[in-house]
């Protein structure tokens, strides 16, 4: 019998912990995110059939102490299908399954391809198996077969945890993917990430907060080269009544809406909060609000811009 009184299936996997599943669009770091897992102490195993993956975990069943890694990709594209379903029936059988979807903005992606100057996965499928067009095509061939790709996984990253890869050095994707394991709980994961509109909206925030215009610590001397981590730079935004408005009204509107994702048991939230230049009201926001909701859930912080210059 299982925990609920029902007959156990011998064929089933056996509930564990640290399964996490990386998949995303081509070029978007899951070798890195791999890696990274590796260095944490995960077995992984890269471009797994979804067919075998309910076999696969029940033989692991036997190393309990084992955690596991999985990068599953559209280069098993037709085996896709089954994905969704497998990890649906994996999580009704007790395994917790952390599924994180890696994506990057479509300019980012093409720079990556021309640099390693690898093909596709999905040239061939975008475009009838076509070869040998004039420069300008190929890049409009590398579009198709990217967007075909988004479509092929949109529903893979609607169940997923997002991380957004297009601004992140390799070392931030590492470090963040660190952190996104260890924080790996029954609970929800609420991230706070600060970022600059200059280098875009992040692709993995659910939710997105403006706070360019609030009164600015670049235009005051003293505070220019400081950070919304520095004790001046906070002590500055909160003697101003408009700073302190805004961040009770995230916060008021974060714990209102915060128990219904719990309840549609999403695995993660991410808040993202916007300034000019990612250094001092951004950051700000996300470090108090972070401090904030640590309490009452699993909390990480996330600064794009700042992370990329350590």
């Amino acid at each position: 019998m299982d925990q609920q009184g029902q007959p156990h299936d011998p064929g089933a996997p056996r509930a564990q912990t640290g399964v996490v599943l990386v998949t995303g669009i081509s070029g978007s770091g899951k070798s890195v995110a791999l890696h990274a897992l590796e260095d944490a102490g995960y077995f992984c195993v890269d471009n797994l059939p979804p067919e075998l993956l309910r076999e696969f975990l029940r033989l692991e069943a036997r190393r309990p102490d084992r955690r596991i890694a999985i990068a599953v990709d559209v280069r098993s594209a037709g085996s896709l299908p089954h994905l969704l379903p497998a990890l649906g029936q994996l999580r009704a059988e007790g395994v917790r399954v952390h599924s994180v979807f890696l994506d990057a903005n479509t300019e980012a992606l093409v720079r990556r391809f021309s640099e390693t100057r690898r093909p596709h996965p999905l040239s061939d499928e975008a475009h009838g198996g076509r070869a040998g067009e004039a420069a300008g095509d190929g890049r409009r061939m590398l579009v198709d077969a990217i967007e075909l790709e988004r479509q092929l996984l949109a529903g893979l990253r609607e169940v997923s945890t997002v991380i957004d890869t297009s601004q992140l050095r390799p070392a931030q994707l590492r470090a963040w993917m660190r952190d996104l394991v260890q924080a790996e709980d029954d609970r929800l994961t609420l991230v706070f990430e600060s970022f600059a509109y200059r280098h875009g909206v992040p692709l993995d925030a659910d939710f997105v907060f403006d706070v360019r215009v609030l009164p600015n610590p670049h235009y005051v001397r003293e505070l220019r080269q400081l950070t919304g981590r520095d004790e001046a730079v906070a002590a500055y935004l909160e003697a101003q009544a408009e700073v302190v408005e805004m961040l009770g009204q995230i916060e008021t509107f974060l714990q209102r809406w915060l128990p219904a994702f719990v309840r549609d048991e999403r695995s993660s939230l991410t808040v993202a909060l916007g300034c000019t230049g990612g250094q001092h009201r951004s950051v700000y926001f996300a470090e108090v609000l972070a401090r904030r909701f640590r309490p009452r859930t699993v909390t990480l912080i996330r600064h794009r811009e700042l992370d990329a210059g350590a």
